[in-house]
């Protein structure tokens, strides 16, 4: 069956790399063809990430994907949703003369994924992840100001530069549908999406990118078949202060150095 898809979401489409153009849009004919009715009324929607950054994620050529670190959804907050997930938009730098800055304390998950970092690279020490401890840290960041990110923006740019492909399980957040629904209408955007990446590593002849799955998430992707496809590296939501010692996770993101500054 042909679908006809909303003109304002194909036009999206053209923000993204082209690598991804093909199956963006057989990412939309899928939700189409489960559920004829949902993209025509979300395109007459107001939705968050809002300027056009629906597929923001996929700037991220597709030959470049090595880890795909899956979200839930966006940033309840215009602000801060920007169409890639963890990426918080209203988080400018990352320290103050405290510690962290206090955009990314407000920012529970950020929060504890950089106390996990600092932890793996042997700056602070586990169960020691605040106060006078993260304060002289943080003083030796800022002096050492040319080796060390001073925003998160820098920190995109370090996992994007790592093959990260910061991706969301549903793609938008409305605040008159509840966020399961919306996740429930996107999962077989997120299946063609898996669909490609796991024909382009065949076709390649390389591994399949490791998908980086945090609490809840991970537990409904273990349902999808193509899901086995793939390496998996599996821990709580880092909102959960026990994420900043996971052992797994040191181990994945420890040798990244992904504190450290990376030429533009």
């Amino acid at each position: 069956m042909t679908t006809t898809l909303p003109a304002n979401l194909l036009a999206l489409i053209q923000s993204a790399d082209p690598s991804w153009h093909a199956a963006l849009r057989d990412g939309l004919d899928a939700i189409a063809t489960a559920d004829p009715a949902y993209l025509a009324l979300l395109a007459q929607d107001d939705y968050l990430p809002t300027e056009g950054r629906l597929f923001a994620a996929f700037a991220q050529p597709i030959d470049q994907v090595r880890y795909v670190l899956v979200g839930e959804g966006p940033y309840p907050r215009a602000a801060s949703a920007t169409g890639v997930c963890f990426m918080d938009g209203a988080v400018g730098s990352l320290w103050s003369d405290k510690g962290l800055s206090k955009q990314v304390n407000r920012a529970t998950s950020l929060r504890n994924f950089m106390k996990m970092l600092l932890v793996a690279d042997g700056s602070l020490q586990p169960g020691n992840t605040a106060g006078d401890a993260l304060a002289g840290v943080a003083a030796q960041a800022t002096v050492d100001g040319a080796g060390t990110i001073q925003t998160l923006a820098e920190l995109q740019h370090n996992l994007t530069a790592h093959g990260f492909l910061l991706l969301n399980a549903s793609l938008v957040f409305r605040p008159h549908v509840a966020p399961v629904k919306d996740a429930r209408a996107w999962k077989p955007f997120f299946e063609t999406v898996l669909q490609a990446l796991a024909e382009h590593a065949s076709r390649q002849g390389t591994a399949a990118p490791t998908l980086v799955l945090w609490g809840k998430i991970a537990e409904q992707l273990h349902s999808l078949p193509l899901v086995q496809r793939f390496p998996r590296a599996v821990a709580e939501h880092p909102y959960n202060l026990s994420f900043i010692e996971h052992q797994g996770m040191q181990d994945l993101f420890g040798a990244m150095r992904l504190l450290e500054k990376r030429p533009a």
